[in-house]
């Protein structure tokens, strides 16, 4: 066999080396007295490495191998189907309605009649204010009622026993004038007690503290025994928490130039796409594959936030099954253009340039064809092909390694192995 050039340059140095000690040691010899014979009988096997030379070796090696033949590959047809492009984002799940309870009459805390963490129903009963005192004014403003009222009744009474008077000239205007003041006044009385007593009916309701909404309550952050307020020179005690849990919202921020892709994509018509009301968008939690939850936009803010140039959009999710919790961050997709019909192919097949990607693409009489290609997302496990192939394209999936772009090779064809996308249709094989 051959050597390289590199090996035969180490040969000849080799060489040089082995002549030159047998010289030397010839002339030893000849000094030594061993004369003529002794110095043919040093120099000789430096010769016979010099005449076999670099090219020579065994009988076997002399042969060289045959010719080759073409290189095996395995070429397949890239799959099609119907994509979509998805834009992911970070989303975080907040709650549609969230309420502080807080006491709105000052007191001390009679009882707690929930426990941390349940569910609760609009209208259920939470805390009780001690409720004497209210009861103790309510009492109090019921009885300036009756008091005003009987007022009320005397100077009604005044006022009917001075009209015939009055006519009879028994008595002044001025004084039956004042009769009728006098039962004005007491009128008016009248609709103050009642007012009193309609306050004070109010503040006694409130000293029973029902849900405002239905949702999940936290900790309660009062116990019984001690005093809440209820504002005037403090600040109203917070009792506790509630959030509603069905639906939720789910809030994300997309780029400037996103937000203008979707605006010019609902311009041109196009439906379904991100940033239109009513519009899909999947989500899933971080423990979760594929993107198994599905909900709706129903918000986008009317302004983008200039500190990260980006615009909050939000979505309504169900949440029938309490599986999500506010706070909680999730994943989130939206399509990001129209479904398109495209060409899809395994990402070990493109290989890598400088400039561009491309593929190795088998004519059919067996030569190698190198595809220069535009590459999109990956869907269902598959890269999508922009550009740069066709349908009918024997496209090299096996053997790259072997094949050699303007060389023959020798094709084994098979259909694209393909799994079932996540989410979507399998992809269709070229036979």
């Amino acid at each position: 066999m051959p050597l390289s050039r590199s090996q035969s340059s180490l040969f000849r140095r080799f060489a040089g080396f082995a002549v030159a000690a047998a010289v030397a040691a010839g002339g030893w010899a000849f000094i030594s007295g061993k004369g003529a014979g002794g110095i043919w009988a040093v120099l000789e096997p430096a010769l016979n490495v010099l005449a076999l030379g670099p090219e020579r070796g065994t009988s076997q090696q002399r042969k060289g191998p045959p010719a080759g033949a073409p290189a095996a590959v395995t070429v397949s047809k890239p799959a099609t189907r119907e994509v979509v492009e998805w834009d992911e984002y970070t989303g975080r799940l907040e709650a549609m309605e969230t309420v502080e309870v807080r006491a709105r009459v000052a007191g001390y805390l009679d009882r707690v009649h929930f426990k941390d963490g349940q569910l609760v129903n609009k209208g259920d009963l939470l805390y009780t204010i001690d409720p004497r005192p209210f009861e103790r004014t309510l009492d109090q403003a019921k009885a300036e009622v009756a008091q005003a009222q009987t007022k009320l009744d005397n100077s009604q009474k005044d006022v009917e026993r001075g009209k015939p008077l009055v006519d009879r000239k028994f008595m002044s205007e001025k004084v039956f004038d004042d009769r009728e003041n006098l039962k004005r006044d007491a009128e008016a009385s009248l609709k103050v007690a009642q007012a009193k007593v309609r306050t004070s009916e109010l503040d006694l309701s409130f000293t029973r503290i029902t849900a405002p909404i239905s949702g999940r309550i936290s900790r309660s952050v009062i116990t019984a025994g001690n005093y809440v307020s209820a504002g005037g020179g403090a600040q109203p005690t917070l009792l506790t928490t509630i959030v509603s849990q069905n639906p939720i919202h789910l809030y994300f921020d997309v780029s400037e130039a996103n937000a203008l892709k979707y605006r010019r994509l609902t311009m041109t018509g196009s439906k379904g796409v991100a940033g239109e009301q009513g519009s899909i968008v999947e989500l899933a939690l971080p423990d979760e594959k594929g993107y198994p939850h599905r909900g709706a936009v129903d918000f986008a803010d009317n302004r983008l936030d200039q500190s990260t140039g980006t615009l909050r959009l939000r979505a309504v999710v169900d949440n029938a099954k309490g599986l999500f919790s506010v706070g909680m961050f999730a994943r989130v997709r939206m399509a990001g253009a129209a479904p398109y019909q495209a060409l899809l192919l395994p990402d070990s097949v493109f290989g890598t340039d400088q400039a561009s990607k491309f593929a190795l693409v088998v004519a059919d009489d067996g030569t190698v064809q190198r595809r220069i290609v535009t590459l999109g997302p990956i869907d269902g496990g598959l890269r999508v092909v922009k550009s740069g192939l066709k349908a009918e394209d024997w496209v090299v999936v096996k053997g790259l390694q072997r094949a050699r772009p303007g060389q023959k090779v020798n094709p084994t064809r098979e259909p694209l192995q393909v799994t079932e996308a996540p989410g979507g249709p399998r992809p269709k094989a070229a036979p």
